[in-house]
């Protein structure tokens, strides 16, 4: 599959089948996300893979968006790690890089068959209780990774998208 229909047709997978993903599938995905570009190449990331029985149960009572996945990615940035703007206080590049990096997770599973939710809907004070996460790491997302269940359809709105005149602007 080219990126352009790769891009096209991921979706957030809100129901995950009891099917685990395979190590080399994730080590697969793992590779891809450590292959995204950050800037000035800092690499503030910090991936915790959580898919034990134990690990999981600690996210599905700190969050409800797990969709029964067996695999969850917490990503987080290293602050101290992080490029900031010289000109600004008010800019540095943790959140846009981790960003990057789940994206390239993302799709990479997606081709291989594995679908995907970011989440952020959770504490992230009670997600660094739960997995002793350092304190000069910000906790920006979560992944839920699996094998979508068979009945699991795209939301509504997955295909709806502005046209391009409304959202890019020449100079």
């Amino acid at each position: 599959m080219d990126f352009k229909d790769l891009a096209k047709a991921r979706y957030s997978v809100r129901k995950f089948s009891d099917i685990k993903v395979e190590q080399e599938k994730l080590d697969e995905i793992l590779r891809a996300a450590n292959a995204a570009p950050t800037a000035c190449n800092n690499q503030p990331q910090r991936l915790y893979v959580v898919n034990s029985a134990e690990g999981i149960a600690k996210l599905s009572a700190i969050t409800k968006y797990t969709f029964g996945a067996s695999t969850i990615i917490i990503f987080t940035s290293k602050t101290s790690e992080e490029w900031k703007n010289p000109f600004t206080d008010d800019y540095n590049t943790g959140d846009i890089d981790i960003s990057i990096v789940c994206t390239h997770a993302m799709m990479q599973a997606w081709e291989l068959g594995i679908g995907s939710c970011w989440v952020g809907y959770f504490d992230p004070e009670k997600v660094r209780a739960a997995f002793s996460i350092p304190a000069d790491e910000k906790i920006i997302a979560l992944l839920p990774l699996g094998y979508p269940k068979e009945d699991c359809k795209p939301a509504g709105l997955h295909f709806k998208r502005k046209p391009l005149e409304d959202t890019v602007k020449y100079l």
